[in-house]
This record gives structure tokens, sequence and C-alpha cells, in this order.
């Protein structure tokens, strides 16, 4: 799994500051949003607007750390780069396997909720018809040039961007002015059991559910070796996040649960007896009798889907290449072609994704909530290793003096708070019997990456033996 680098073409710095600022976008608008809500809704009520807070705000510091050593060195495959410089072989080798096979379950997860989307309008189609359908587009896209993907991603966030400030500008319109009807009103935030329906424990069980809503803000770490400029946009682009986070998330839940009661929008989620056949916020604009704006709405969340999706494919390619080149993944997929795309890296991620169309086809209906929960798993191991990473990062930085342009958050305390909040999520997932088997595969899926890694080590080191007994005879 070793050896030279063997790309006949190189990567192209053909994303620009606006592409950058909108994958970063990309990435934090999704199905977590969009369909995760719903079962977050059930457990916690209104107070899932505080854990979606909570866990941006975390996000945000995750993100600083990862910002503060990509402007230092912006490379392809940055978690696995990082992790292996400052922190060890082993480290760098399951920090990029488990990213690589994070954005897989990413990837498989929306293209689920693709399926659940058109369902909206053609209920007779499968899922898995749809999951095949999006699943040959997105890679047709990513197999192009770098420019076309920053294009495709551009115009996929900028749809969801205008959507969702038009949904809040239409919801806050609904609630001023009464056209909402007599149940759409702002105290639906603490009435119908109060803000904790469940108790702060409904909000703690939901947590994790909430987390998988972040697991795509560190795709920006992806795109510092084809931005132009990342020491200039990156920082930028971080910067912002925060703010995406209470418009995009707070602001459009405020909203959402302000406009109809809580526990009627539950009631009609559960009615087909599948709490995520369909997204909250379509559901509302429904109930409400705005059928143009329910339409709309979907058609929004079809294509929020297809924007992470599509960054997804993006990162693993990435990532391949990145880990080809420092000898963690076969030196085949380090090929970059003449266009300056990593042609059989994007394969080999897809080969995998297409395990979604079978499960799709085979247990439809609890899909998603198992793709959701081995998501949240990886991106646990993902954050911590991000936090740990950058805090070896920031010893070796001043150990020699050196002061970086761009800081994380209160250093190492933020640090210790972020790898707090990952022992408490995965706490919180022992305690949900649907989801716990997700952290039981933890401890198996980093025992095969150390078997993994052995094997690879050993190949490694009878390579020149067996060159030497090649030349002998």
């Amino acid at each position: 799994m070793s050896g030279p680098h063997c790309s006949s073409g190189e990567l192209k710095r053909g994303l620009k500051n606006r592409h950058i600022q909108l994958i970063a976008l990309g990435g934090a608008i999704g199905t977590g949003l969009f369909l995760g809500s719903a079962g977050v809704l059930k457990s916690a009520g209104p107070s899932m607007i505080l854990g979606y807070a909570i866990c941006g705000f975390i996000a945000f510091m995750i993100m600083r750390q990862l910002g503060e050593m990509i402007v230092e060195e912006p490379v392809a495959g940055s978690f696995s780069h990082f992790a292996h410089k400052y922190w060890g072989g082993f480290a760098g080798f399951l920090s990029g396997w488990n990213c690589w096979i994070l954005y897989i379950l990413v990837g498989m997860s929306e293209l689920t909720a693709v399926g659940k989307y058109v369902h909206y309008w053609w209920p007779e189609i499968p899922t898995w018809v749809s999951a095949a359908a999006f699943f040959v587009l997105i890679n047709l896209i990513n197999l192009a040039n770098v420019k076309v993907f920053g294009e495709a991603e551009f115009w996929f966030a900028i749809i969801k961007v205008v959507a969702i400030v038009g949904m809040i500008a239409l919801g806050s319109y609904m609630l001023v002015s009464g056209s909402g009807g007599p149940q759409a009103s702002v105290s639906n935030l603490w009435e119908h059991g109060g803000f904790f329906p469940h108790g702060v424990g409904g909000l703690v069980m939901a947590m994790a559910i909430i987390m998988f809503s972040f697991g795509g803000l560190e795709m920006l770490g992806f795109t510092a070796a084809e931005a132009d400029q990342p020491r200039t946009v990156i920082p930028k682009a971080i910067n912002q996040v925060i703010y995406r986070i209470l418009i995009f998330y707070i602001g459009a839940l405020v909203v959402l649960l302000s406009l109809t009661p809580w526990d009627s929008l539950l009631a009609t989620l559960n009615a087909s007896g599948d709490a995520y056949s369909g997204s909250p916020f379509v559901q509302v604009f429904s109930m409400l009798g705005s059928n143009t704006a329910a339409h709309i709405l979907n058609f929004v969340v079809l294509t929020a889907a297809l924007s992470v999706y599509n960054s997804g494919t993006y990162c693993n390619s990435r990532m391949l290449l990145g880990m080809a080149e420092q000898g963690d993944a076969p030196e085949a997929l380090a090929k970059i072609d003449k266009r300056g795309v990593p042609v059989r890296a994007i394969l080999a991620s897809a080969a995998v994704t297409l395990v979604a169309v079978l499960m799709n086809y085979l247990i439809p209906q609890h899909a998603l909530e198992l793709l959701m929960s081995l998501v949240v798993a990886t991106l646990v191991i993902n954050w911590a290793m991000i936090s740990f990473s950058h805090f070896k990062f920031r010893q070796h930085m001043n150990s020699i003096g050196q002061v970086p342009l761009f800081k994380a958050l209160w250093y190492p305390y933020g640090n210790y708070v972020c790898l707090a909040f990952v022992v408490f999520i995965l706490v919180i997932m022992l305690m949900i019997p649907g989801i716990q088997v997700s952290v039981y595969a933890i401890p198996v899926w980093v025992a095969f990456m150390a078997v993994c890694y052995w094997i690879k080590n050993k190949r490694k080191a009878l390579n020149p033996v067996t060159a030497a007994t090649l030349a002998a005879k």
C-alpha cells in the first residue's frame, strides 16, 4: 500500500473565493437539518433549538482548530496529513481512512434522503431508484474538472441560501400578519408541554442526532490544495460559519416551530410509520395550506442533499489522493489525469457508495437512521483526532517559536472542551438502543485499522528485501 507518487498530472488551483465560501456552506446545510430534525423533534421538542446552538458552537471550535493548521500547510488530505506529521504514523493512517469512510456514509445518507424527497412528488418510485439515478449524476460532475465541481456546488448552495432566507422571511410574515392561522404563534415554542417537553434529558438524548447535522463543516479542509489564495479565503470562510449556524439553523428552526405546534407537526410526520418519511420544513407549509411553498421547499431540500453528496464525493477523492501520496493507500490512487482530476480515487469511492442503493432496496425504512448513527460514530473519531492533532501541532509551533497566522479559540482549553464533548456524545449514544451498535463498532473499526496498518508496514519492510533478492538473481 505504499510507493512513490505516480501521478501524471497535478491538482489545479481552480476554486475561487466564491466557491470556497459556498462549499463551506454546502457542508453545513443538508439532510441533518432538513430531515434529521424530524427525529430530534420527537425527542427534544422546541428545545432542539438550544441543542443545535450547542453542537454548532462545538463544530465552530473544531473548524477553527482545523483552520489554524490548514492555513499554515494547505495540502490535500489535510486530516491525515496533520495527524501523520504531528501525532504519528498510525494516527495519520486511522484519521485518513476514518475520514474517508465518514464521507462515504454521509454520501449514502444523502442519497437515501434524496429518495424520500422524491417520494413527496412520486410516491410510487422506490428510494433505491432515485438514489441510483442521482449517484450517477453527481459522480459525472466530479469526473469533470474541479471548476465544474466548484460551479455545481456554488449553484447548489445558492439555491439553499436563497430558499432558506425566503422561508424565514415568508414564515416571519405569516407570523406577524396572522396569515399563518390562529395556531401560528411564537408561543408555540414554550406552550404544548413547555420548551423542554421531555425534560432536559430529552434534549440530551437528541444531541447525537443533532451532531449528525454538523458532519460536513470540516469539508473545507479538503479545498486547501485547490484553493486560490488559501491563506486568505480559508480563514474568512471559517469565521463566517458561526453566522451561518445562527441564521440557517437557529433562525430557520425558530420560525418553523413557531408556525405550528411541534406535537401536531410530529403527529403528521409519524403518520406514515416512519419519522423520517419527509422533511418537517416541507410538512409545515403543507399543513398551513401553502402547497406552492411546500413544493419549492421540497425541491430545495432535494438540492441540499445533492449538494452535500457532491461535496462529500469531492472530499473523498482528495482524501484518497492525499493518503496515496503519503503511502497510506494504494499508490494507484495517487494518479491524477491531465485535467487535474483524480479519476481512480473518485471511482474507488463511488464503488463503495453504491452500497447505499442496495440498502435502500433491502431496508428502505431503516436505512437512514442506521446510516446517521454510523456517521456520528465516525464523526466522533474525526473530531477527536482533529482536536488532538491540533493540540500536538500547537505544541510543535510553540517549540519552534512560530506564531500561527490564524489561531484557534482558547488553546488548550478549547481542545479539552471539544474532546470532553466527544466523550459526552459517545455516552449518550450508548444509552440509545437503536444506535448504540455504532458505538460498539468503534473499537472494532480501530482494531481493523490497526491490523491494516501492521500489514502495510510489514509489506513496506519486505519490499526492499524483495527488490534486493531480485537484483541478486
